[in-house]
């Protein structure tokens, strides 16, 4: 029972901590939290990465050592293959779901540090 729960807290979890990802620079009293999420995900893929696969997820890797605990070997590249083809029955190609996923982290990653430098300079903290 503990690994349903665990399976559809990673599902809503993860699923928000992504759209977080995408979307949290625009929101201005989001966006400190959000150059956050964004750091620790860059921290994982890249540093992590480098140890056990670029791109590697600390979340992605949980929720598929409870997935196999419950028997289910439903395993994706990656998370965002994994949830669009849960969500649409899509298999898309895996390496366009991968480029699209590191262009729209970079872009987000480069507007949350404008953003978040700009508004730091606004406030007078800058200085």
């Amino acid at each position: 029972m503990w690994y349903a729960v665990l399976n559809i807290f990673f599902f809503v979890f993860h699923t928000a901590f992504t759209l977080f990802n995408m979307t949290g620079w625009a929101f201005y009293k989001a966006r400190k939290w959000h150059l956050l999420t964004m750091l620790l995900t860059a921290a994982s893929w890249f540093v992590l990465g480098a140890w056990y696969g670029w791109g590697y997820c600390v979340c992605t890797d949980w929720h598929w050592q409870v997935r196999e605990a419950m028997g289910l070997q439903d395993r994706s590249r990656s998370y965002i293959h994994f949830l669009l083809l849960k969500l649409t029955g899509v298999d898309f190609d895996p390496r366009l779901v991968e480029n699209v996923t590191l262009y729209i982290f970079l872009v987000s990653f480069v507007l949350t540090v404008w953003l978040n430098a700009r508004d730091r300079k606004r406030s007078g903290q800058g200085s």
